[in-house]
């Protein structure tokens, strides 16, 4: 019988890369909370209805559900914080002035992997900015998921922004789309099939798929597109947060991207870095639904930085320094303030294997 073998998606973490996980959830929160973030956080488990009931995207699915022997009800394991915090927000938080600023980091449980993402267990780590949804709210959310991220070490962030209700805006207004004929073409710009737009008769969007890429360029060709000046505002609203970006990351534009931000509403963005692959990030506007029955604006972010740990892990490793018997005790503790990682001699096995340093007659010496 093999006790070793965990279950599929789960791991353990071992030396380094548990401190590294550590000490990236701790950069991260450091950076927002000097936002003035304050941190929340819920249980790893809720009400299966409760949870359910919040969800606005086919997470539903995605719930590991187990019985709960005390009060003989179905409790599910989260697999996102966001819907946690919007209900914290909504409740118990409900008297709080608005904005509100709210910030949390931890595990998070998904029924199933994804190929891409093998990990059934993950670590999140999000700001949600309550009761406000306007430009200067998001751009303020976006710059704050880059400082977040980068405080974890990663480098060449990229942005890229959507709007994620675009080709709903579009087909109320200039561009008509039956419900059911609108669903298709938000489809297929998502898939950029320039074809099957000309045949399902949808070409009057076909420049959609060009307004992508580099910032100015897309946003310049948006601009071209818009002639009814419908979309002033979003693309106003996009500039005022790329400006908010200049020097800390690169910003890209794609406008009809979906995939994944079904629940947002005007503004969509994904986080890139380099050396990772795939997004490690991701945010937008949204809103909280309230127990009254009214819907709450709110903008956001969540990043998940497990890729980051083989990074991180990798880094030049803390000075370690191996204290003999005998040693000074007064001396070590200065020496921990000094920011030495100290190891103590229990008996005369002990010869320090693994640290940098020795401390040898009271002097840091590296080992012979």
């Amino acid at each position: 019988m093999t006790t070793a073998l965990l279950p599929e998606g789960l791991r353990d973490r071992l030396p380094p890369q548990a401190d590294a996980a550590a000490a990236i959830l701790r950069a991260a929160l450091d950076a927002i909370r000097a936002h003035g973030y304050e941190r929340v956080a819920p249980p790893l488990a809720e009400y299966e209805e409760s949870l359910v009931g919040r969800l606005k995207t086919s997470a539903a699915r995605d719930l590991l559900r187990v019985a709960d022997p005390l009060s003989q009800r179905t409790l599910a394991l989260r697999p996102d914080i966001t819907t946690q915090v919007g209900r914290i927000a909504a409740t118990r938080l409900a008297h709080r002035p608005r904005p509100l600023r709210l910030s949390y980091g931890g595990p998070v449980m998904k029924l199933r992997a994804s190929q891409l993402r093998p990990e059934r267990e993950m670590t999140q780590i999000g700001a949600e900015l309550v009761g406000r949804d306007s430009a200067t709210a998001a751009a303020e959310i976006v710059a704050l998921a880059v400082e977040a991220l980068a405080a974890t070490g990663a480098t060449g962030i990229t942005v890229d922004l959507t709007l994620p209700d675009l080709v709903d805006t579009l087909a109320a207004g200039p561009l008509p789309l039956r419900p059911s004929q609108a669903a298709q073409v938000r489809a297929l710009l998502d898939a950029k099939d320039a074809g099957g737009l000309a045949a399902s008769g949808a070409a009057s969007y076909l420049p959609l798929i060009e307004a992508a890429g580099p910032f100015a360029d897309a946003l310049e060709r948006l601009r071209a597109f818009d002639t009814n000046g419908i979309l002033d505002r979003r693309l106003a609203a996009l500039e005022t947060i790329a400006t908010r970006l200049e020097g800390m990351a690169e910003v890209t534009l794609d406008p009809t991207e979906r995939h994944g931000f079904e629940y947002q509403s005007w503004l969509g963005f994904s986080l890139f870095a380099d050396g990772l692959t795939g997004e490690i990030g991701r945010g937008g506007t949204y809103t909280i639904l309230h127990e009254d029955g009214h819907e709450e604006p709110a903008v956001g972010f969540s990043i998940y930085p497990d890729p980051l740990l083989d990074v991180r892990a990798d880094e030049q490793p803390s000075r370690r320094l191996f204290l003999p018997l005998g040693h000074d005790p007064d001396l070590a503790a200065r020496l921990r303030g000094e920011g030495w990682v100290t190891v103590a001699a229990l008996d005369e096995r002990c010869d320090g294997a693994g640290c940098t340093h020795h401390l040898v007659a009271g002097e840091v010496q590296p080992p012979t």
